[in-house]
């Protein structure tokens, strides 16, 4: 289904036409029916000849109703512009084509109306008065159908017009990162809270969690409607009405979006081009009071401009936006700037990056995802497609990264490595980042959670205290005098095993082990401490944490008093047994 928004000067037809065209009257208030004057959006849906679906946006077109307006028109596909035969082109239907232009809109159809109240010279200079004033837009090619409401005259020629308009748009992207900007709500007898708007970006079925506006983060779609159908699934493209629980409808005002929470980075800021309108009468600058129309919202904006003082009328700019509220936004999304002040539209740009990191004195931002990486030397796949909705494959780890950052890091490393001393760097002091180059550097050995150069000799393979723990056995030396790092890496690397303060050679557990078995082969029942003491030659102090350690080890189990075997008791026989004793 494709979105098409009328637009055009007030009193122009518009509201009739898309009665006319789909049986519905979009005029949906009583004031608005009085005063035949369309106040707010109005919304209709038709099938057209080839039986493709469309749905009309009516916008309003009067001056004092261009908020409106505007929110109607940020997500449409393409538009049907409207003009009256019996008045022409007027000031508001030059606004609303300069707005469509800054928008991005690239497709549309002309209805040139009430052509039954003129004669058929009128109609010719209403139809070149119209076609001088597309020139050079996105309108220029654009088909001019004449059409009666009333009568019903050219309305088939203009539904023909749609199918083709339909048929040459392209369709809306599927990025599967759903956005609504929500430009109705009101709360539904016996279902809560609904809201409507245009559905981009991705789909949406029920059940899923969103975040509606920047308050609610956790609401659940209870149903989804498109074109008075309800549905369990509804992809981008598709004007929609969505079904709330979790927040009432009193919460969700025009302009909030819903989305899925963890695929946006909302934002208050952002950086901008920025297209002033050449009719402007001034520059642009920081001076004055802005309003930005984003998705279906408006919102009062800080304006800085950057680069330049101020902006001249019909040129080019880069300008840095501050939002009252933080919105889920993308590089491409496109926005209005009006000055309230001056109640006037002053242009229009394109959104080029949602979190700056550049103070503005220095931002000069553009589309180019490699600017957004250079920025800021690392980031990582995922928050880069938050930040430009384009996924790349990492560089390193977990990142994207520039050439030059990963070098930078890489000698650092390096140095860092290079100093440490003999033992090496404690890879734990490494933030991820640096962990991750450290990985790629051929020239560094990794060995028990230190980083060291690879023709550096391990300082801990000949240790003294090793071999003083060897040669005395079941009765080993303290730790005094041994540096307590190499201490801690003696023992990670199974040098050294420590039990209750006291150290042992791996090998001395070995024929604590055999002794523990020799004397279970003369006593099955058991043995004690005094025994395990007796037959290895060492003191108490050191047979306890002996006797633990075979315990832990699975070798002995302790019953009571005594130890008897465990899983792990190795077998007794042979020449073992000469290690066995002290």
């Amino acid at each position: 289904m494709r979105v098409i928004a009328t637009a055009g000067h007030v009193d122009h037809g518009k509201s009739s036409l898309v009665l006319a065209l789909t049986g519905t009257d979009p005029d949906r208030f009583a004031e608005e029916k009085r005063r035949g004057l369309t106040i707010d959006l109005g919304f209709a849906h038709a099938v057209l000849p080839s039986g493709e679906g469309i749905s009309f946006i009516d916008v309003p077109g009067h001056i004092r109703f261009l908020r409106n307006m505007l929110a109607g028109v940020g997500g449409i596909d393409a538009c049907l512009f409207v003009v009256a035969a019996t008045e022409g082109w007027k000031p508001q239907s030059e606004e609303h084509l300069r707005i469509l232009e800054l928008l991005g809109a690239r497709h549309g159809v002309i209805a040139l109306t009430k052509v039954d109240l003129v004669d058929d010279e009128w109609r010719d200079i209403a139809t070149l008065e119209v076609l001088d004033h597309v020139a050079g837009t996105f309108l220029a090619d654009a088909p001019i159908i004449g059409v009666s409401a009333p009568t019903g005259a050219g309305l088939d020629e203009l539904r023909d017009a749609l199918d083709t308009l339909v048929a040459t748009t392209p369709q809306a992207i599927d990025r599967e990162r759903p956005r609504l900007w929500v430009d109705r709500v009101f709360a539904a007898k016996g279902s809560g809270t609904v809201v409507t708007g245009t559905l981009t970006d991705g789909s949406l079925q029920v059940d899923d969690r969103v975040a509606v506006g920047s308050r609610h983060d956790d609401v659940r779609v209870r149903s989804i409607q498109s074109l008075g159908s309800t549905m369990q699934y509804i992809g981008a493209g598709n004007r929609v009405a969505l079904n709330l629980s979790g927040v009432e409808h009193t919460e969700v005002s025009r302009g909030d979006a819903v989305v899925h929470p963890k695929q946006w980075r909302p934002t208050n800021r952002f950086d901008a081009s920025l297209h002033v309108l050449e009719r402007l009468e001034h520059e642009v600058s920081r001076r004055g009071a802005y309003v930005a129309y984003i998705g279906s919202g408006e919102f009062t904006v800080k304006l800085r401009v950057l680069g330049d003082e101020a902006i001249q009328p019909g040129a080019n700019g880069l300008i840095r936006l501050h939002l009252p509220e933080a919105l889920p936004l993308l590089p491409g999304d496109r926005f209005i700037l009006r000055e309230s002040g001056r109640n006037e539209t002053v242009g229009g740009g394109e959104v080029l990056d949602i979190a700056p990191v550049l103070p503005a004195s220095k931002a000069r931002p553009n589309r180019d995802i490699n600017r957004v990486i250079a920025e800021r030397g690392w980031v990582t796949v995922d928050e880069l497609v938050l930040l430009t909705g384009e996924r790349l494959e990492a560089t390193i780890g977990q990142w994207v990264v520039t050439a030059g950052a990963v070098d930078a890091l890489r000698a650092s490393v390096l140095e860092r490595v290079s100093t440490a001393g003999p033992l090496g760097l404690d890879i734990a002091s490494l933030d991820d980042r640096e962990r991750a180059v450290l990985a790629t550097i051929d020239t560094v050995d990794i060995d028990n959670g230190r980083a060291r150069e690879a023709e550096v000799r391990d300082p801990l393979a000949d240790h003294p205290f090793v071999a003083a723990l060897l040669a005395g056995r079941f009765t080993p030396p303290d730790a005094t005098n041994v540096d307590k790092t190499e201490l801690r890496l003696l023992i990670r690397s199974a040098r050294v095993v420590e039990r209750d303060g006291i150290y042992f050679h791996p090998q001395t557990i070995d024929d604590a082990a055999h002794a523990a078995a020799a004397l279970l082969a003369e006593s099955p029942d058991g043995f004690t401490v005094a025994q395990f003491r007796d037959v290895t030659g060492s003191t108490r102090k050191h047979a306890l944490p002996l006797a633990a350690e075979l315990d832990a080890r699975g070798i002995t189990r302790r019953r009571d008093d005594l130890r008897i075997g465990g899983p792990r008791l190795p077998v007794v026989g042979g020449a073992d047994e000469g290690a066995h004793t002290a």
